[in-house]
């Protein structure tokens, strides 16, 4: 079924976002339709009988944009649902589009190729949009120069879109010159760079701020000496387009000679200080979607603000911040900066990847949303059609192309040898399991048993290549033992109850053909309940693979830690590796309280003390925030909440243990002489 719906997904992509200046209608259209699609893909579950691993980015990603939906939401009923706030809403709730868009894009195996050839279409339309303002203007190109250019719509979403599409489109110069691909590559750049000056007539001052911030993220994938020329070419071209916008000139000018900004700016100063007093004035709801517009109106009626507001900013501030905090309070703020900045963080973690689709991908992400920031500073760009779709679109795109490019990335072959270390107590249900998964990676397996009664030992010994029954001493001098004996240039250091899946193994084998650091961190795919965790406490990464030389384990009752020598880079990988922690709620609650007492005698070990029953209730409710709102714990659902609540029982238990551990005895004679 891939192939049914990948070209039409491709095609549908491609045209979505190179007729963005052409029509906002196309660009609707295709978002619609490629939506429609994911819709049937998720109804037939193709996708995850195809073998799909949802990333957990992805997850973070939907949820950015539903939280913005719902929060639009909320700020429209608190007003009562107005016409005015009905409209916005409905602009706003086409993010609610994203999940669907995911899923058909992953689905095609959408590609950096794919990606980059959408973006250059869009810069290739510049040309034509500049062709028909000249033939308009009978091709007087001092006309042309002399007036804002916006390709027949507004001159700021033309020039911030084109801007963009530019620099995307410069970025996959770049990929395809780097992929042997270089006439093609050549050929993106010199479209690029037009796509960005044709962008600059529209004179937006907006442009002039994203400038300096586009060019430097080009930098990353740039050669060691093209970086250095490229430290003194970006002053260089930002003084040049200052100096070329006949707006921004005429106004550094007028603000030397006269010491006050043009009235543009002033005005925009107006209404942003209005936009604020309204959050002041309602900072936990704001005061509605619809509600800045008759704010407005009735400020100017009143005579308190410039008449000029009624022509220019009676829709939206001129200021993503501003707009959402004044109509929808802090929950507004917080939705928009995780709209902006959590896209921002999974893409820029990729900035430096040694995969080069990976790498512009990434670019080309954090392009998107420090480019919508920086837009936003003096236009609400999530208030207009056009950019908000531009946004939804183009986000879903390259994550969808960024993770379907990580996926198949890993390919080279493990160089170095690697020895897995397992420590055991009657892990009968799970030995075979993990150790088949080690053996993945590992060209040695070693299993310390700690006097299992069960047929652990058995079982492993079809598997393992050293087994050896010891006492038990705590799990971090086990876990040493254990280090001491292997004898691989690395160490895998496993639970019984954890699995090396095959994404993770490809990943590991690849990373040690030629290894970018010392040691990696592996992330937990806690599976409990038939529910698999990616956030809470289990969204953990783990130190689990690490060159063996200097490594040793801390003594620790329990919760040892690997000790890495100073100086040595440690780096996390994309993979998971899935933990499935207990059997059942019964097995949860004997391993819970287990793992409390003994953190309890650590720290009474360590010489730690609690004086009052106040701080374990404290760490406890502070450990469900933690897990359960920090660290995104209520995106698994019901089962992060169990899960949070049981992290905050074992914190209590832990420091209420320690409280026990310092109280006096009371001897039993003094029980018999009572009763």
């Amino acid at each position: 079924m891939t192939n049914h719906f990948k070209k039409p997904v491709y095609l549908l992509f491609v045209a979505g976002i190179a007729g963005a200046l052409l029509s906002s209608s196309i660009l609707a259209a295709a978002a619609l339709l490629l939506a429609i699609t994911g819709l049937i893909i998720s109804f037939r579950k193709s996708l995850y009988q195809a073998g799909w691993d949802k990333p957990k980015e992805l997850r973070l990603l939907h949820f950015a944009f539903w939280f913005f939906v719902l929060v639009s939401f909320y700020s429209w009923a608190i007003e009562g649902f107005s016409y005015e706030g009905g409209k916005t809403f409905g602009n706003h709730a086409r993010f609610i589009l994203f999940w669907p868009l995911i899923i058909a894009l992953s689905y095609a195996h959408l590609n950096a190729s794919t990606l980059f050839a959408g973006a250059g279409l869009l810069a290739a339309s510049t040309f034509g949009l500049l062709g028909s303002a000249l033939l308009a203007n009978q091709g007087s190109i001092d006309l042309l120069l002399n007036s804002r250019f916006g390709g027949g719509i507004n001159p700021i979403s033309f020039g911030n879109i084109a801007l963009l599409g530019g620099f995307l489109t410069l970025v996959g110069g770049l990929f395809f010159y780097r992929s042997k691909r270089r006439a093609l590559g050549f050929l993106f750049i010199t479209i690029g760079a037009a796509a960005a000056a044709i962008a600059m007539l529209s004179q937006t001052r907006s442009n002039l701020v994203a400038l300096p911030f586009f060019l430097l993220l080009l930098v990353p994938l740039l050669s060691k000496n093209l970086r250095i020329i490229s430290m003194i070419a970006i002053p260089v071209v930002v003084v040049a387009a200052i100096a070329t916008n006949d707006r921004m000139s005429e106004q550094i000018a007028g603000f030397l000679q006269n010491d006050t900004p043009d009235s543009a700016i002033t005005i925009r100063m107006e209404v942003w200080g209005l936009a604020w007093n309204m959050f002041a004035e309602n900072p936990w709801t704001g005061i509605g979607l619809g509600g800045y517009t008759q704010e407005i109106e009735a400020s100017v009626a009143s005579g308190e603000a410039s008449a000029a507001l009624i022509e220019c900013c009676t829709g939206h501030a001129h200021n993503d911040f501003f707009n959402i905090a004044a109509t929808s309070g802090i929950p507004g703020i917080l939705s928009w900066a995780f709209l902006i900045f959590i896209p921002l963080t999974i893409f820029s973690r990729h900035l430096f990847s040694r995969h080069t689709a990976s790498a512009h991908l990434a670019v080309a992400g954090s392009l998107v949303s420090i480019g919508y920031f920086l837009f936003g500073l003096t236009e609400a760009t999530f208030n207009r059609t056009l950019f908000l779709t531009f946004y939804l679109v183009s986000v879903a795109g390259i994550a969808a192309a960024l993770f379907n490019e990580l996926s198949t990335s890993y390919v080279r072959q493990r160089t170095k040898t690697v020895s897995a270390t397992i420590i055991t107590k009657n892990e009968e249900d799970h030995i075979a399991d993990c150790l088949k998964s080690a053996r993945l990676v590992a060209d040695e397996i070693i299993v310390l048993d700690s006097g299992s009664t069960d047929r652990t030992v058995e079982i492993a010994k079809q598997y393992a290549d050293i087994i050896e029954v010891t006492d038990w001493p705590g799990f971090g001098v086990q876990k040493q033992r254990a280090l001491e004996k292997a004898t691989g240039e690395w160490v895998l250091s496993l639970d019984a109850d954890e699995r090396i899946t095959p994404e993770l193994a490809r990943e590991i084998n690849h990373r040690l053909a030629d290894p970018d650091a010392d040691a990696y961190k592996l992330p937990w795919a806690v599976t409990i309940y038939g529910a698999r965790l990616d956030f809470g406490r289990s969204g953990r990464a783990p130190l689990r693979l690490f060159r063996r030389e200097g490594v040793r384990f801390s003594d620790a009752l329990v919760h040892e830690r690997i000790l890495i020598p100073e100086g040595r880079k440690t780096k996390t990988l994309r993979g998971r590796l899935t933990h499935y922690t207990h059997r059942d709620f019964g097995h949860s609650l004997e391993k819970s309280a287990k793992y409390a007492w003994l953190g309890s005698l650590e720290k009474h070990r360590k010489g730690k003390k609690t004086r009052t029953m106040i701080y374990p209730t404290l760490r406890g409710l502070m450990t469900f925030v933690q897990v359960y709102f920090i660290r995104f714990g209520f995106l698994d659902g019901a089962v992060g909440y169990l899960t949070a609540v049981t992290y905050a029982q074992v914190t209590f238990n832990k420091y209420a243990g320690l409280w026990t551990i310092d109280r006096p005895s009371i001897p039993a004679t003094h029980d018999a002489n009572a009763a």
